[in-house]
């Protein structure tokens, strides 16, 4: 069937060793005059796969928007494929072309060494039958594909795009090809393969000189995308040794299913971990006293304390939903409400629902503070609603959405519903009396924080004056600056515990209740202690903690500044050893300071002692809303069905 190639073949072979009087030189000039011949074909597969770069950083960030929906991934990338007329299948056309090759030199090679010319007696030589010195060609073979793969690696348009695993991959095949092809075939045909693996390296080489993929790929941009990508692939990185499977995997697979398996949803709460529990918990408790609905509560710690609470409570649905997948989950998030503490929505890898585009997206704080210093400026750009704490977080939104032109959220008057209950766990204490005054010194563990700027100026004028004072870190710090923390403690260890304490248990917050004074530089603790305990803090202005540069533009004082001389008193780090009569003061006149911060937890908070059911209520009437209108849209479609079928009923009159 092929015989037509063979006769081709020999006709380009004759003349060629007529030239050269030598048939390992003929394979060689033979070869090379395919790559020639064969150049335009070269050049198509160069403009096709400098087309495929260009379409990559396109091609990258969707992978990143709709990151784990591989059916909608597959949907935009055919797409793409026609907006940039780039042909996947083009690539394997030149592979065809060498295997027609191949099978056109098996009668060329058999005719020459069927002649019986000198030295033609090695080429017809086969490995796996003849043996011996016959094996230096798939050796020899083997080493040109690792050469041309090198070569690829760095100099192939598409090939020095991908990754490593698709670079192992393409280049293993070629390798193993190789091989196998120069065991199994005649030495003359393995010595055109090697022949033709080198001269593809030639080949590519002038084909970036015919078409110069920089002149048509922005890589900068390709760069950028990729890091976005990347950012998102580390999510699925395994955690701990390769060879151990993820104990979760079954589970959060059968949670993400489930989830989808329930239709009609109408609200979803979504907590990062165990410990955000916390800041849904009084408005869910109101849900569940005073609606039917049920709450999906979908969690990224599988170890979350709902699963202990939905128990006892059915109408509780929680799943355990890992990272990568919580992004797949959020895209197609399918409920009417969904209420989350997680900022920057929309704007990173967390999307609003492409499935649900009406789903309403609602903002729960998690501190008491500004919403300008610590987020980012564009952190609850993409929330529907933020349920405000106070007063001071609804002035600085719409002072920014005026500003900056952004569209106006809901800004419901909820309060702080954790303060709440912090506050009646406090009033319900035995407070017994203490043998001496206790002073917390409970920092931050940013950069530049007390325990790393100032711990011995902070700590030692303290000492000696009756006073027990406690020292409670962040519990980040002790696990990111263990041999700091260490090294502190050893330089005290001649001082008494009854004077001077180092906490190194985080899990009750039993020495912020009890301290008679505290002392921090950014932290937000102070509100847990003074918002709850009506005592006084002590701040040290070390650099402060800042997420949002542009914060001045809009003209107002975020809290975390202003409450500093407020609920208590502001110190600069070379006036420390003020401390004492600071402390001193605050100390003995524990009224003033008690009526002092009340009436600023009395004017900066919503509905104090009621934020659990403010959030209750909100959330449920935004549940209403919402069916309400998918009511009114079934009554208007089955009109409109209705006045059809009236329609065709006339037509048939």
């Amino acid at each position: 069937m092929l015989s037509w190639i063979t006769d081709i073949f020999m006709a380009v072979m004759r003349p060629c060793y007529d030239l050269t009087q030598n048939w390992w030189l003929t394979i060689l000039l033979f070869t090379l005059i395919v790559k020639v011949v064969l150049m335009p074909l070269s050049l198509w597969c160069q403009w096709n796969s400098i087309i495929m770069v260009r379409m990559m950083p396109a091609l990258n960030r969707v992978k990143v928007k709709y990151f784990g929906d591989q059916e909608q991934i597959g949907e935009r990338q055919s797409e793409l494929n026609r907006e940039y007329h780039y042909h996947p299948l083009l690539s394997l056309i030149p592979l065809a072309v060498q295997i027609i090759i191949l099978f056109g030199l098996v009668d060329v090679i058999h005719a020459i060494t069927d002649s019986g010319a000198a030295g033609t007696e090695f080429l017809g030589l086969v490995p796996m039958e003849d043996g011996g010195t016959s094996w230096i060609m798939p050796i020899l073979a083997t080493l040109s594909a690792v050469v041309m793969g090198v070569a690829s690696n760095h100099i192939n348009p598409l090939q020095r795009e991908q990754s490593c695993a698709e670079k192992n991959s393409t280049n293993g095949l070629s390798i193993a090809l190789s091989f196998f092809l120069g065991i199994y075939v005649a030495a003359g045909m393995a010595f055109y393969w090697v022949c033709s693996n080198l001269l593809s390296v030639v080949v590519q080489a002038a084909c970036n000189l015919i078409i110069r993929p920089a002149k048509y790929v922005d890589y900068d941009d390709l760069a950028a995308s990729k890091a976005e990508l990347a950012e998102l692939n580390n999510l699925s990185k395994k955690k701990g040794p390769w060879w151990k499977p993820d104990p979760f995997a079954k589970r959060e697979k059968a949670d993400y299913k489930r989830f989808f398996s329930i239709v009609g949803k109408h609200i979803v709460f979504y907590s990062e971990r165990s410990g955000f529990w916390r800041y849904f918990q009084g408005a869910i408790e109101w849900l569940l006293a005073n609606s039917d609905v049920c709450i999906h509560y979908v969690t990224g710690d599988p170890n979350d304390q709902v699963f202990e609470y939905a128990k006892d409570h059915p109408r509780v649905l929680p799943y355990y939903i890992g990272e990568k997948r919580l992004i797949t989950l959020m895209m197609k998030m399918d409920a009417d409400v969904v209420v989350m503490t997680l900022e920057d929505l929309d704007n990173f890898y967390i999307k609003r629902s492409y499935v649900k585009k009406d789903a309403f997206y609602a903002f729960m704080f998690h501190h008491m503070t500004s919403t300008i210093l610590t987020a980012r400026r564009e952190a609850y750009d993409n929330y529907d609603a933020l349920l405000c704490v106070g007063p001071h977080q609804r002035d600085e939104v719409r002072a920014a959405e005026k500003l900056r032109k952004l569209p106006a959220k809901e800004l419901p008057e909820i309060g702080y519903d954790l303060l709440d209950r912090e506050i009646a766990a406090y009033r319900a204490r035995d407070h017994e009396a203490k043998s001496r005054p206790s002073i917390l010194i409970a920092p931050s563990w940013q950069e530049d924080n007390i325990l790393d700027l100032c711990a011995d100026d902070a700590i030692r004028p303290l000492l000696g004056r009756g006073w027990r004072v406690v020292v409670r870190p962040h519990p980040e710090y002790t696990k990111r600056f263990r041999a700091r923390w260490e090294a502190l403690q050893a330089r005290y260890a001649d001082v008494p515990a009854e004077d001077l304490y180092f906490e190194q248990d985080f899990s009750s917050s039993e020495s912020i209740l009890e301290a008679d004074v505290l002392m921090t530089d950014w932290s937000s603790v102070f509100c847990e202690f003074s918002l709850v305990t009506l005592k006084p803090s002590v701040f040290i202005d070390t650099p402060m903690k800042v997420s949002n540069p542009d914060w001045q533009e809009l003209g107002i004082e975020p809290t975390d500044i202003s409450l500093r001389n407020e609920v208590g008193r502001s110190v600069s780090p070379d006036d420390l050893s003020k401390l004492p009569d600071i402390i001193a003061e605050m100390i003995a006149n524990p009224n003033a300071w008690h009526d002092r911060i009340e009436e600023v937890r009395s004017r900066m908070i919503f509905n104090l002692g009621h934020g659990g059911e403010a959030a209750g209520r909100y959330l449920l009437d935004k549940i209403l809303e919402k069916q309400n209108a998918h009511a009114s849209k079934d009554v208007e479609a089955a009109n409109e069905d209705a006045h059809e079928a009236q329609e065709e009923r006339d037509e048939d009159l």
